[in-house]
């Protein structure tokens, strides 16, 4: 087989040069964020955060127009969909993040680092959480329905909690990695390992905290991975839109958490619109079938999608305009 009939086959659903196309421009940017803007650990000021998070968010949107362009409207307001559902769920994993580093005492100039490796292992990750789903999807559909009851009891669950956020410091991980990984007394710079002397005068390898950090930001992806892959799938089956659009949204992750985390409190009232939002994307798998039709129209799906997430955003701006930032968050 010729290179040229290799690029023009196809994997997965979509031709073999639009995943070399992604991988690249992927690769791309990551390179550039730690090989260029971030090669120094440095603190992140809100208005760069925002530039850089408004730039991830045209770019994935860019690329939302380019999978319409080459796969249609069905593919492109899915993709679209897809994008903002998982870029809304990102902002729940913010809080998280905010809390880990908080326990962890981890300095604004260092939460960049962790982040980006954080995102790596997401990248990874997501991608076997993604590949697993699919294979189990077109080999059983029954699975779908299976992932739309898991966020209806999700979204139900998370209306339940009203809106609590579970704190990482008192977990059985956390307490798990403490007692299981010889750590330093402390930061040690941007360093994950260092090697120093023990009590009893041997040279150790001892993990710092910002590797524990790291640690739990990867294993609380794992758990909103939980909640966000079964949601892409209730939206689109077909493997290049569920990953492209997972990713593209996780990208945006860094600069989103330094834009958000000094004004988190304002979003407190978001959770039960994501609540909402899971139910509703689960309810839709289970309604097609009663309505007679394949899928819930893609527009329709976008168009809730939009003002489920509105409502929630400006109903926490109006009411916490006046209510004091709490303490932690962000640091």
């Amino acid at each position: 087989m010729s290179l040229q009939e290799l690029a023009l086959g196809e994997v997965l659903g979509a031709p073999a040069w639009m995943w070399a196309s992604f991988m690249a421009l992927v690769a791309g940017l990551l390179a550039l964020d730690l090989g260029v803007l971030h090669r120094r650990s440095r603190e992140i000021g809100v208005a760069e955060s925002l530039v850089n998070s408004a730039l991830y968010i045209a770019l994935g949107l860019a690329f939302g127009g380019f999978v319409w362009w080459r796969m249609g409207e069905t593919s492109g307001l899915e993709y679209l969909t897809g994008f903002v559902v998982e870029k809304s769920l990102a902002i729940d994993n913010v809080f998280v993040i905010a809390l880990i580093f908080s326990a962890f005492a981890i300095p604004q100039r260092l939460q960049h680092r962790v982040l980006f490796w954080g995102v790596l292992g997401v990248l990874v990750l997501r991608g076997v959480m993604i590949g697993a789903g699919a294979v189990l999807v077109t080999r059983f559909e029954w699975v779908l329905y299976l992932f739309a009851g898991f966020l209806v009891l999700t979204g139900a669950k998370m209306l339940a909690s009203r809106g609590e956020t579970h704190d990482p410091a008192q977990g059985r991980m956390f307490r798990l990695l403490r007692r299981v990984v010889p750590m330093t007394d402390g930061l040690r710079g941007e360093r994950f390992f260092v090697r120093e002397a023990g009590p009893d005068g041997r040279m150790r390898r001892l993990a710092t905290p910002l590797f524990l950090a790291l640690v739990m930001v990867e294993f609380a992806d794992v758990l909103f991975a939980v909640d966000s892959v079964p949601a892409i799938f209730a939206i689109s089956t077909e493997p290049f839109i569920v990953y492209t659009s997972n990713i593209f949204a996780i990208l945006g992750l860094r600069a989103l958490y330094f834009a958000l985390a000094a004004v988190l409190h304002r979003f407190a009232y978001l959770k039960p619109a994501l609540a909402v939002l899971l139910i509703f994307i689960g309810a839709k798998v289970f309604a097609a079938p009663l309505l007679g039709i394949e899928k819930v129209p893609p527009a329709v799906s976008l168009g809730v999608t939009f003002a489920i997430l509105t409502t929630g955003i400006l109903w926490s701006v109006w009411k916490t305009g006046r209510a004091p930032r709490p303490q932690g968050l962000g640091a």
